[in-house]
Formats: structure tokens, C-alpha cells, sequence
């Protein structure tokens, strides 16, 4: 089963929330949004901090939350 219609973004992290949440700044845009740690950057214990630009993805049925899925420094 592919994942098709997933939507993918880029941005900034503005800001670390309790439970491996963050506040992210889309490119190109002044919205702000909630994301979540991917489960394989958890497992791999890949470490997100404010100012790190973040590739995030979402479900076309919900863009108020995103999946963080790849850190760039």
C-alpha cells in the first residue's frame, strides 16, 4: 500500500513543546503549525532543536499536524 496524497512541506522549528512536539514555521508561508517525531527518528534517536530545518508531512484530511520525517542542521 503506497502513501499517496501526502503532503510535503518544509520548515523552520520555532519552538520545543512536552511530549517530542514542536511549533514549526512553513517556508513560504507565515502559518505555524504542531508536528510530531516520525517513529524511525525516535527509535534512531535523532535529536530536533530549535532553528533546524525539518521536512514535514501531513494527511490531506488534517493539516493542523504534522509527522517531522527528515532534519537538516
Amino acid at each position: 500500500m503506497t502513501k499517496t496524497g501526502i503532503l510535503k512541506f518544509t520548515g523552520i522549528v520555532l519552538e520545543c513543546l512536552p511530549n517530542a512536539r514542536f511549533s514549526i514555521q512553513l517556508d513560504g508561508s507565515d502559518q505555524i503549525v504542531n508536528a510530531y517525531i516520525a517513529g524511525k527518528m525516535r527509535t534512531n534517536r535523532i535529536m530536533v532543536s530549535v532553528g533546524d530545518k525539518v521536512l514535514v508531512e501531513f494527511s490531506p484530511h488534517d493539516l493542523s499536524q504534522g509527522r517531522i520525517r527528515y532534519r537538516e542542521r
